[in-house]
């Protein structure tokens, strides 16, 4: 059981639990650093810290993940550190949640067109006031019956490429590390090998602010994982990682803490994090 987890999903975008709930799972697992990084929010931060409180062995790192657009896919962006305080950032990723919402109900009428009927205020509820995601379609279809795990909701209808798809208001990796580094707060490419081309994209990203690349990740086999530690070191990148953990389904999902990730990553973003001026308040 790692003791490190930087990568952990809440209810506040599409995970089932909420920030409380994920801080009393991470010290009841024995967790000493963990960050939440909600999909295109930092809603969960102020209630997530204050439930830290209560467990002084843990460390909850503000964070966020944000969707980019690339011509052949997806690239996600992590923030660590992220003033969740700051006006610009609250704004921008504000206009991304709207965004998400107007996506989904593009990809619900999708759907409908295909034969798989479900019904939007159903999404809702799944979403339970967090912001709309593609695994609370994929909730939606499973409880129908149209399909048999939420894997084969992204698979066959709602991934990149498939029937259903709808692409996203774009803002590309460079202006999400861009982002995350005008907050005061530290980017790192997350799940790099969902992206064609990492070293590609690490040459981009690099002069736009990049300090850090997940290299520990639920999924990735050994030899990958040594790919992308080397990868990280000749780019002079911090290795971070976490689980990505949403609570959706313990059966198959990589469970929070279960991916090693070493307590360096965590300790090399908080020295990261008090050489900048606008360190959040950890208190």
């Amino acid at each position: 059981m790692s003791k490190v987890d930087l990568h952990i999903h809440s209810s506040v975008s599409d995970g089932r639990y909420g920030p409380e709930e994920l801080v009393f799972k991470a010290a009841e697992r024995g967790l000493t650093y963990i960050s939440l990084t909600d999909h295109d929010s930092i809603d969960g931060i102020d209630r997530a810290l204050p439930a830290a409180s209560a467990f002084p062995a843990l460390t909850v790192i503000p964070g966020v993940e944000i969707s980019t657009e690339m011509p052949d896919g997806e690239a996600h962006i992590l923030g660590y550190f992220v003033d969740y305080a700051d006006p610009a950032l609250k704004s921008s990723l504000e206009n991304f949640r709207l965004s998400r919402e107007r996506r989904a109900r593009q990809m619900v009428q999708k759907l409908d067109r295909l034969g798989i009927r479900i019904d939007w205020q159903r999404v809702q509820d799944i979403a339970a006031g967090g912001s709309i995601g593609r695994p609370h379609i994929a909730q939606a279809m499973l409880e129908k019956g149209y399909i048999s795990s939420l894997r084969q909701a992204f698979n066959e209808y709602i991934g990149h490429g498939c029937p259903a798809y709808v692409e996203r208001e774009k803002m590309t990796p460079a202006e999400a590390v861009a982002l995350v580094a005008r907050s005061g707060g530290l980017p790192a490419l997350a799940h790099p090998f969902t992206v064609k081309d990492p070293e590609a994209i690490i040459a981009v990203l690099k002069p736009a602010g990049l300090i850090g690349l997940e290299t520990y990740y639920g999924g990735y086999s050994p030899e990958q994982t040594g790919q992308l530690i080397d990868m990280a070191t000749r780019h002079d990148l911090v290795p971070v990682g976490g689980s990505d953990y949403h609570g959706l389904d313990d059966a198959t999902e990589t469970m929070m803490g279960s991916v090693e990730v070493p307590e360096e990553s965590a300790r090399r973003l908080i020295a990261l994090a008090g050489e900048r001026t606008r360190l959040p308040n950890l208190s």
